[in-house]
């Protein structure tokens, strides 16, 4: 394994080279679309991302597994659940708080609450418990659409949110208010709402996305009137954080737009769990981080990522699709013919970096992963070459051209087994 320092020393001496060889378009942000940082990132896999119908809720010692995993990440906080809904929830929530306060963990918890005393409640007390600080996150539907189907009025909604952070401030939890379908909501409810929390003593505000309606313009522009019209007049330190779904595949998208537009943290779940389509993909938030260099990203140690979305998967039973970005299976894998020669002609200049960057806008070794080559129907015969010199087995024409003809007659990319089918005996032996 390389050290930490060595790993820098690599990524640095990779972004000099492409600073060199790619025109990064990327770098060229208009005028007021560059994201500041420090940005902070909320996972919420252990709470909202279990709200999918087709998770498993997975165990303590599953839970503790992706706790530290997300420590390891540098994840900012987490959800640790929401104990409002019963004795299984406490147990767990109060099992997570515990093993960040044993293991004195950076990473800082937080637990959903409905906007009552019953839910909020059993957060101190579990604060009580374990002695480790949790914010509330106390949440209410907001948009007009969920307003009529509720029957709720707007003063009810100003009373309850009154009500909920007061108390939470009473039994001394940080507050975090949340509205719910933020981004259909009408802007002076948005405005009466979070300057009412604010008053109450809240510190932070969550703008949610909760049915995945928000365009980036949208974000950006929600965001911004939040900024402008709650935070900036309040004259209080206010944490604003976005909360995103992927039901129109924007999640990604909308969330860059929300930190360009001043929020300072994004809500996320690993390989984009939750309700419906899911929630913001906050592995994909790392990645896109880390490369537009945005702090403290910039410098983090993201190899441990494909780890930490395959412990959440293996817990919860979602597997990860082939094709997902970054940790899935075909991420870094081809087995088409121009690019795997590209590829492997990178290979061959002993340019690790190079390799990996040809033909992928991600560097895989970046985040600890490597680039694959395959044989099968759309390969050439370098795909060929370079599966027998990665195995040290001597490369003849006549045992090229056998596997070669194989992957053409083929429907799928060849196994490995299929390839050694084709071998002679003394290199099947081998």
């Amino acid at each position: 394994m390389f050290s930490s320092q060595l790993k820098d020393h690599i990524l640095a001496a990779f972004l000099m080279n492409t600073s060199e060889l790619i025109y990064d378009w990327n770098r060229n942000y208009p005028p007021g679309l560059k994201p500041v940082g420090p940005i902070l990132l909320n996972d919420e896999s252990l709470r909202d991302g279990l709200q999918s119908p087709s998770v498993r809720d997975p165990s303590i010692p599953e839970k503790i597994e992706i706790l530290h995993l997300m420590e390891a990440l540098g994840i900012n906080s987490l959800d640790l659940g929401l104990p409002g809904a019963g004795m299984r929830a406490v147990e767990h929530v109060t099992a997570l708080a515990r093993e960040i306060a044993t293991h004195k963990m950076k990473i800082r918890a937080n637990c959903a609450a409905r906007t009552h005393e019953n839910d909020i409640r059993p957060i101190a007390e579990i604060v009580q418990k374990t002695g480790l600080p949790i914010e509330a996150a106390t949440f209410i539907g907001s948009s007009p659409i969920r307003r009529f189907t509720e029957g709720w009025s707007g003063d009810f909604l100003l009373q309850t949110t009154e009500k909920a952070v007061k108390y939470a401030v009473s039994l001394g939890l940080d507050a975090m208010y949340v509205t719910e379908d933020t981004s259909r909501c009408d802007p002076e409810t948005v405005k009466r709402l979070y300057t009412t929390a604010i008053n109450c003593g809240a510190r932070a505000i969550v703008i949610c996305d909760t049915a995945g309606h928000a365009t980036p313009m949208g974000a950006l522009a929600l965001v911004r009137f939040v900024m402008e019209e709650v935070v900036t007049p309040s004259g209080e330190k206010i944490r604003v954080d976005w909360h995103g779904h992927s039901d129109r595949g924007l999640a990604i998208a909308n969330s860059m737009a929300a930190v360009i537009a001043g929020a300072n943290c994004v809500h996320g779940c690993a390989v984009g769990l939750g309700e419906r389509v899911g929630n913001t993909q906050i592995d994909q938030m790392l990645v896109n981080l880390k490369l537009m260099g945005v702090k403290p990203w910039d410098a983090q140690d993201l190899t441990r990522l494909k780890q930490y979305c395959q412990a959440v998967s293996r817990a919860t039973g979602v597997p990860i699709p082939a094709n997902y970005p970054v940790v899935g299976d075909d991420a870094f894998r081809t087995a088409t013919g121009v690019h795997a020669a590209a590829i492997i002609k990178a290979y061959h200049k002993n340019d690790i970096a190079l390799a990996n960057t040809v033909y992928s806008g991600v560097p895989s070794h970046v985040f600890g992963l490597e680039q694959i080559i395959d044989i099968g129907p759309m390969s050439g015969k370098s795909n060929v070459l370079f599966w027998l010199e990665r195995r040290g087995i001597p490369a003849s024409e006549e045992l090229v051209e056998r596997i070669y003809q194989r992957a053409k007659a083929s429907d799928h990319t060849l196994s490995d087994a299929e390839i050694v089918e084709c071998l002679p005996a003394a290199a099947k032996s081998n």
